[in-house]
């Protein structure tokens, strides 16, 4: 990795409000004269997608775990590629697959993308499931509180085995109603410390 750029993968459940977050952290930091580019996993893994005719990012999951390890591969071959003083990469610590849980980062995805740090947003349960439940842009699975509650007690694992993997530091932010500017503050922060 370029000893100029910096990689941040941050992820989340569906519906913490992650891509809302990222799009306003970009615009702080280009603001601040830093470079940044802004890797969404889904949507790259949907480019290459479309040449096996799969409409929509929503339906990837759907695949064959081996067709989605793929799909990921080229993704991070293509995100490793990107040239920027700051990468940050959108992506989810679990695909919720017809054979269960498949890793958004298993250990080779670590290892390629060389991550400088984890984040995860968090939010409360219920405000998940509310967001989830009026957002008609995607293909939502619409499970209960308690689920929800459970994916984020994942979440949270997850980010610390990929930690151990990655040698990275991983930070747990909270991305809860009313505190969407919070939330950014601590991203960039995070971001610029020893930029």
């Amino acid at each position: 990795m370029d000893e100029k750029s910096k990689r941040i993968i941050v992820v989340g459940i569906p519906g913490v409000g992650k891509t809302t977050v990222l799009s306003e952290v970009k615009k702080s930091l280009e603001q601040l004269g830093v470079q940044t580019a802004l890797a969404e996993f889904g949507k790259i893994m949907l480019e290459e997608a479309l040449l096996l005719n799969i409409k929509n990012r929503d339906d990837i999951r759907r695949l064959q775990i081996q067709d989605q390890k793929n799909l990921q591969r080229k993704a991070a071959t293509k995100i490793v590629q990107i040239i920027s003083d700051i990468v940050i990469i959108d992506t989810h610590l679990f695909i919720n697959t017809f054979e269960g849980y498949y890793p958004g980062l298993p250990m080779e995805l670590i290892n390629q993308l060389e991550p400088s740090n984890l984040i995860l947003i968090v939010a409360k349960p219920e405000e998940i499931y509310h967001r989830r439940q009026n957002d008609s842009t995607r293909d939502r699975d619409i499970i209960s509180i308690d689920s929800i509650q459970n994916e984020i007690e994942l979440s949270k694992m997850l980010i610390s085995s990929c930690s151990v993997i990655s040698g990275a530091p991983f930070k747990i932010i909270p991305n809860d109603e009313n505190h969407l500017k919070e939330c950014i503050k601590n991203l960039v922060d995070i971001i610029m410390s020893n930029s």
